[in-house]
């Protein structure tokens, strides 16, 4: 079963409140200017993330996102997954892309 939306929000909210915070603060200190909603990060990030492979629910098992706000203008997200078959802990490279 891939990703979803829900998914990713639970992770970063598994992560912990600042990094929920850093992604909702990062949409709503642009104002008036457009930033994507917390919403739309993780829908985009479940999709990509699918692309990357890690759907497979049978393989992989998201733990959480960390979000880290770089500057006033730029948010990078770092999932971490455990590889079921070997129980290994893997991160996803900084993806910073939605500015």
């Amino acid at each position: 079963m891939p990703l979803t939306r829900e998914d990713v929000r639970a992770a970063i909210e598994r992560a912990g409140d600042e990094h929920w915070r850093a992604l909702v603060a990062h949409h709503e200190d642009a104002y008036p200017a457009s930033r994507p909603t917390p919403g739309d990060v993780s829908r985009r990030e479940a999709e990509r993330l699918n692309d990357a492979g890690f759907g497979d629910a049978e393989h992989w098992e998201l733990l959480d996102t960390r979000v880290r706000r770089d500057g006033e203008d730029r948010v990078t997200l770092v999932h971490r997954f455990r590889d079921r078959r070997s129980a290994a802990t893997v991160e996803t490279p900084p993806f910073t892309n939605y500015e």
